[in-house]
Order: structure tokens, then C-alpha cells, then sequence
């Protein structure tokens, strides 16, 4: 099929994009196109008007600064998951990008775009919520920072309004103390998830004293399962903390069935999952294994 009309500028600055959707009614931004240009195609979604921000400057950047890896709207998500500063840095956002489509569409994908596509099947929004990240927005009104918590309110809806433009990604750097594990279950690889979890601990003197667990394409968005990651708090890990971690983690779950699966099923892999990605954050973060 083919799009329905749509006006089309390409913007030579952030402000005159800001502007340009300011006056629009109802205009969205294209950066890597892996996303909205399916939906025009399929008349899933019908902008009035496309603003190509692919030509404007100082967007493209992968920096560490503050404790952050801050990542420019424009960088696409193979040069993301390439980087030798996200994977050393940030390797939870590293993992998670692997799973994102194919390599040939990461080419062209942008991270940012896959943020505010809030696809709750998506891979990225769920390591930005389990890394406590955020992403700053610009609009005729100025700049502000939304954190990943905030960020994502339902399926394909953010709280970024129509005339805000992401510019940039922060992602929270982690020391050596820190462990990390994204695991999902896909029928293929590149297909959609069934189910996905990001986990993030953090041990001092052999405990966990930070944790968050993170589930995704269960819901309308990425699911922090607290009551699971709160049955690792102040404990070193044992068979008992895993099977209650488990089992909290299928209760926090309800998913929908569809042509792919029960959601019996998914709630199954849900404790698989976790159990996965617990085992192999203890060892990224103490170099000890479990099982």
C-alpha cells in the first residue's frame, strides 16, 4: 500500500524543527523511518505532516559524561550496540539492542526513534527503565528531561507531546559492582519477543543492596516488577531467592493470549526468564555462578 498524502520539510536546526511542529497539526518527526514509515504504508497512522530531522548537525554523538553515556536522536542502533563505550559502559543497553529487528534495519533505526515509538514489545524502552535513564525533549517551550519511569505510558503513547522532538538518551553508567542481564524468548530471532526481562544489581559485601527487574512485552508498557526485585534486597542470592523471585515475577504478570502463545505460557517464560537473567547478573557482577 501506500502512504496517505503527507507535506514533508526537512529542518536545517532543532529550533526550526520545534517551530515547524509547533505550527503543524498533528506532524511527526522521521529520523530512521524503521517504524512510522510501515505504519503510513499500512494507513495505520495519517501525519499531516513528515519533519526530516536527518540533516541536522550535532545530533550524531555517542558521549560519557557525568556518569551517563548521553546519545544523540540521530545515532542509529547498530552504531549503538557497536560502540565500545555502550558495551563497556552501558552493556544491559548493549544486550538488549542485539535482540532489536535485524541487522540491516538497526542500520538504519535510530535509538531514540525506538524510544518514542513506545512499542511495549520494544527492547530498548525496557533497558531504559531497568538503567533508570532518560531522554531530553526541545520544543518552542524550551528543553526538559523526562525520566524512563515517566517516559512511557501505554502502548505507541509517551508523554512527549506532538511539538517535542527527543534530541538525546541518557543511559546510567554502572561500576564493577554492578550486574547486568537482558534475556528474552523470541520465536525467531528478529521477531517480536513473547517475553523479555532486564535485570540491574548492584552488591556490596557479597549482598544486594539495589535491584531492579524489568519485564517486557507482558504489558501495555515495560513492567517494573517490584515485589520480584525486592526479594533480593539485602540477600545473597540461593535457590530460595531465586524460586521466590520467580514466582513473583509470573504473579505481576497477566499477558493477553495471542496467535503466538498463551498468556499461561507467557507467565511460564516470565519465570524462566528471570531465573536466566538473576543467575547471570550475580555472575557479571561477583564472578560467581548459581546452578
Amino acid at each position: 500500500m501506500k502512504p496517505a498524502p503527507f507535506d514533508y520539510q526537512r529542518p536545517a536546526t532543532v529550533e526550526e524543527a520545534a517551530k515547524i511542529l509547533a505550527q503543524s497539526a498533528g506532524g511527526k518527526v522521521l529520523a530512521g523511518g524503521q517504524s512510522l514509515i510501515p505504519l503510513l504504508n499500512l494507513r495505520l497512522s495519517f501525519p499531516e505532516l513528515l519533519v526530516d530531522i536527518n540533516r541536522i548537525p550535532d545530533l550524531d554523538y555517542i558521549v560519557e559524561d557525568a556518569g551517563v553515556v548521553r546519545v544523540g536522536a540521530l545515532v542509529r542502533q547498530s552504531t549503538f550496540g557497536d560502540s565500545f563505550l555502550v558495551q563497556s559502559k552501558v552493556p544491559l543497553a548493549a544486550q538488549g539492542v542485539s535482540h532489536v529487528g535485524h541487522y540491516v534495519t538497526r542500520n538504519q533505526g535510530t535509538v531514540a526513534g525506538s524510544l518514542a515509538h513506545s512499542d511495549s514489545r520494544g527492547e530498548l524502552p525496557v533497558a531504559l527503565v531497568a538503567l533508570g535513564g532518560s531522554v531530553s525533549v526541545v520544543s518552542e517551550e524550551g528543553q526538559r528531561d523526562i525520566e524512563a519511569a515517566d517516559l512511557f505510558v501505554t502502548d505507541f503513547t509517551t508523554s512527549i507531546s506532538e511539538t517535542e522532538i527527543i534530541v538525546e538518551s541518557s543511559w546510567p553508567v554502572g561500576g564493577s559492582e554492578w550486574g547486568f542481564a537482558f534475556s528474552e524468548f523470541a520465536l525467531r530471532h528478529g521477531d517480536y519477543a513473547l517475553a523479555m526481562i532486564a535485570v540491574a544489581i548492584h552488591v556490596v559485601d557479597g549482598v544486594v543492596d539495589q535491584a531492579t527487574i524489568v519485564a517486557g512485552s507482558v504489558a501495555d508498557r515495560p513492567l517494573f516488577l517490584e515485589e520480584a526485585s525486592r526479594h533480593l534486597l539485602g540477600r545473597r542470592p540461593d535457590e530460595d531467592v531465586f524460586s521466590s523471585c520467580r514466582e513473583a515475577a509470573v504473579a505481576a504478570v497477566d499477558p493477553a493470549d495471542d496467535i503466538h502463545a498463551t498468556g499461561e505460557y507467557k507467565q511460564h517464560l516470565m519465570g524462566v526468564l528471570v531465573d536466566a537473567a538473576l543467575r547471570s547478573a550475580w555472575k557479571d557482577s561477583t564472578g560467581e555462578a548459581h546452578g
